[in-house]
């Protein structure tokens, strides 16, 4: 029982903080934003590797930017990593952009060395610039995005960055960009805007940002020892006395990935990332004289929270030990409480502490993780409202969220582990971009599939025993674990179902040309603000 006690102890961690930050999200308000009595010069950092789909949006995004502020202020840097097709198309769409008189280069590593945090650390070696604009390939930057953002950092020469919320061209192209909008947005608009209004320290996300060059050098640069090379960065340039500063309202569209095997890819690395990053520096957190002891334990809520999701696999191995092991802990307390009625009253009130002792620990544990599902269920819906989306119509997107947060904790669990107990970094698995975004087009047939992994053996195993231990639990009558089993069995079915669905047989012939994957040519008029916000 004493598994029990500590899993609902955890998940009460949890849960209690996710609570927090919604009462605290309510106390943000955006920052005052200056003028600028001159305008510096900016440099735009694109990490690229393999982006064949969405690499002329991008490119045809920052030129449109660079025409609002101003071509001879804006230096666009082409990190490109890349080992297909996307080589030639960068050459190309550079050679238009320098023609039409935009000051843009391309840097080739001939290597991956250090994944995203080598190419961007390769790139800041070579610019002069202060200020710095990264997006990744998927994102689409709005034309005033540097007027947006630039003010809050010339002003004040302590804050190393500034973050703006991530909005999504794809939200209503399939169910699943419909669901994980809803978990994005719960984190910028809860997550984001409470530790910013709690005044804890926040994250640069690893897009749709403006950082300072001083600010990231003095950190120590970019670091490749984790996968999540923009939460180190942000942590250690607060770590040294530079902040950051979250803008709820400036918006920055980008592609949600439309596959259970891509969002399994996405949600993993960040899971190793994210435990590496605690891993290196909780240490330096505790002991920093700077923090307040809040700070500290926000940040260490922050930097651990994916150890959520083994915490959920062990709570899914609990239940089904429980099943087994024909723990009811619905009749169970009656059967032990009264174990005969010739006991004396002394021997019966004994017997009583036993169930007390016993019996206890599965209730907290089953009120606790309902307690924690209703929290980040709340989270969601927080969100949803703020944006004034209407939340029983779109119920379906929040059940499909909850199925999915279930249904990858195996995956998750795999990564963060690995990032907890392995001494390799491990490898930058991107995420592929597709960009697909009406409901007309397909990632199907594209180039960048994702094949079936080791992972689904795990999941087919989860779902095998979950729907054993349904059944036993139904013939023995044990109905008080049957809530924790069905959730669990309905989850993983749900994922593992849709990644073998997307991961086999989708490396066929390639259904789009070059042309077509590529996009339209430079100079033709593409709206890139007129994105979804969101579908009711």
């Amino acid at each position: 029982m004493g598994a029990s006690v500590m899993l609902s102890v955890a998940f009460f961690f949890y849960g209690l903080n996710v609570l927090y930050l919604i009462k605290r999200s309510g106390e943000y308000r955006e920052p005052r934003k200056g003028r600028l009595a001159e305008r510096p010069a900016v440099a735009v950092h694109l990490p690229i590797y393999n982006e064949l789909y969405v690499v002329a949006r991008l490119l045809r995004a920052c030129a449109r930017m660079a025409d609002s502020y101003g071509k001879d202020l804006v230096s666009i840097c082409v990190i490109d990593d890349s080992d297909d097709e996307t080589v030639q198309e960068v050459d190309r769409l550079s050679l238009e952009l320098a023609a039409s008189g935009y000051r843009v280069t391309v840097i080739r590593r001939g290597t991956r060395a250090g994944y995203k945090a080598g190419a961007l650390q390769a790139a800041l070696e070579r610019t002069k610039e202060e200020y710095i604009a990264i997006f990744d390939a998927d994102f689409v930057p709005p034309p005033d995005f540097i007027e947006s953002t630039l003010p809050y950092v010339v002003e004040d020469k302590k804050v190393g960055f500034v973050q703006c919320r991530w909005a999504h061209i794809d939200r209503s192209y399939n169910p699943i960009t419909s669901s994980l909008a809803i978990g994005v947005d719960a984190h910028f608009i809860v997550e984001q805007r409470g530790r910013s209004g709690g005044g804890y320290m926040i994250n640069f996300n690893g897009s749709a940002g403006l950082l300072r060059r001083r600010a990231i050098l003095d950190a120590g640069g970019w670091d490749p020892d984790t996968l999540a090379e923009d939460l180190d960065l942000s942590y250690r340039m607060q770590l040294i006395g530079y902040r950051g500063i979250y803008l709820n309202g400036v918006e920055v569209p980008g592609e949600l990935p439309p596959t259970v095997v891509g969002l399994k890819r996405q949600q993993g690395r960040w899971a190793r990332g994210s435990l590496q990053t605690a891993k290196k520096l909780l240490g330096r957190i505790a002991h920093a004289k700077r923090l307040t002891l809040g700070q500290k334990f926000e940040a260490a809520a922050h930097l651990t929270y994916y150890l959520v999701h083994p915490l959920m696999v062990a709570s899914f191995m609990l239940a089904l030990i429980a099943t087994f092991m024909n723990v009811d802990v619905i009749s169970y307390s009656v059967k032990a409480g009264f174990p005969t009625i010739s006991f004396l009253s002394k021997q019966t009130a004994l017997g009583i502490v036993f169930v007390s002792i016993e019996v206890a620990p599965w209730v907290i544990f089953s009120v606790l993780v309902a307690a924690s599902t209703v929290a980040v269920l709340l989270y969601c819906v927080v969100a949803m409202r703020a944006q004034g989306q209407g939340v029983l119509r779109n119920a379906w997107q929040l059940l499909f969220l909850v199925l999915l947060g279930y249904g990858i904790s195996i995956s998750n669990s795999v990564q963060a582990l690995a990032g907890i107990f392995s001494r390799s970094v491990g490898t930058f698995h991107r995420t592929p971009k597709y960009a697909v975004v009406s409901r007309s087009e397909t990632w199907r047939g594209k180039k960048y599939q994702i094949p079936l992994g080791g992972v689904a053996l795990l999941e087919s195993s989860a779902v095998a025993a979950a729907l054993v231990a349904t059944i036993y639990a139904l013939k023995t009558g044990n109905f008080g674990i049957m809530p924790i089993l069905l959730v669990y069995l309905a989850g993983y079915t749900c994922v593992l179902s849709l990644t073998l669905h997307q991961a086999i047989g989708v490396r066929g012939r390639a259904e789009a040309r070059l042309s077509e994957a590529a996009g339209l040519a430079f100079d033709d008029p593409v709206d890139v603000t007129g994105y979804p916000r969101y579908e009711q």
